[in-house]
């Protein structure tokens, strides 16, 4: 079992602010010609096999105890209803809105990581989510009634992943992690095909299949998988060397870099309010990642 690490899981953390959202805006460009369920195989069938046989080749196990196993297979339904929710929002939604809606989820990761996992959780970094989940309000403005329900998706990813970081956070350190994502990828992609074979599944549109057309949809597919397998990858490592209240905060991060993302694809920029919460987030996190710094050089080094 590793040792908690806390400056190491932040830099992990954040680079899985920068991988997850540019994975999802080549989802959001596909989501008008691919069906949800393709675009999910596909999501979670790259991950298996890029990760199964880097695990073989560097000596890696897969085999897992009976509770880690048990628990693998939540993460991975959570992590299927996570992900097909994302994706489902981003048919509808700017790919800066539904991420800061879904951000109530590192408030939520907090709670439970305090309450349900009674780690220990701080005053200062407690408000600090406070303050950053203030900004990400500033950010929300969709019109619920211009979009209905469907404004409703990026809740439920926040619930979902909270949930599955919670699960994360108890495999994380009994598990190697690019072991724990390819069984993940293994488990969900079984998954996936079995609803495929689910009489009746073809007569729904999100789960129908379609043949790609040119080489630019294939190879964004493509990169769906591999940013989706390694945002996670560095995220599990991020929660193996730090709690999950600790790493809570610096996932605010990811609400700028969309912003960013989302300019630069698809044309999106926030107004005035939005960037004034963005900027609020962004201090938030920014102040945890300097705490972390400042309180791990106070700590003697291991004897």
């Amino acid at each position: 079992m590793s040792a908690d690490r806390p400056l190491l899981g932040i830099l992990l953390m954040i680079g899985f602010c920068i991988l997850a959202p540019m994975g999802d805006a080549m989802a959001k460009l596909l989501g008008e010609t691919i069906p949800l369920g393709q675009l999910l195989l596909t999501r979670f069938g790259v991950q298996t096999a890029v990760l199964i046989p880097l695990a073989l080749l560097t000596g890696r196990t897969l085999l897992m105890s009976g509770r880690v196993f048990r628990l693998t297979v939540l993460r991975s339904v959570l992590h299927i209803i996570g992900i097909g929710a994302m994706f489902s929002s981003l048919r509808f939604l700017p790919l800066a809105d539904a991420v800061a809606i879904a951000f109530v989820m590192p408030f939520i990761m907090l709670l439970l990581g305090k309450y349900v996992l009674q780690e220990e959780v701080g005053m200062r970094r407690l408000l600090a989510c406070v303050v950053g989940f203030i900004g990400t309000l500033l950010v929300i403005q969709p019109s619920f009634a211009a979009v209905g329900a469907p404004a409703l998706l990026p809740l439920v990813v926040a619930v979902d992943f909270a949930l599955f970081m919670l699960v994360t956070r108890q495999v994380a350190k009994h598990a190697d992690p690019i072991s724990l994502q390819a069984v993940s990828g293994v488990v969900a992609s079984i998954i996936l095909a079995a609803l495929y074979l689910i009489p009746g599944t073809e007569v729904i549109e999100q789960f129908q299949l379609v043949t790609p057309q040119g080489t630019d949809v294939w190879t964004m597919l493509l990169a769906i998988g591999l940013l989706g397998t390694f945002a996670h990858l560095v995220m599990t490592w991020s929660l193996r060397f730090a709690p999950s209240a600790t790493v809570a905060p610096i996932q605010y991060l990811e609400i700028p870099i969309a912003t960013v993302v989302g300019f630069a694809v698809f044309g999106d920029w926030p107004n005035s309010l939005a960037m004034l919460g963005i900027c609020i987030t962004m201090g938030a996190g920014l102040y945890i990642l300097l705490r972390e710094r400042r309180m791990a050089r106070l700590v003697p080094p291991a004897a």
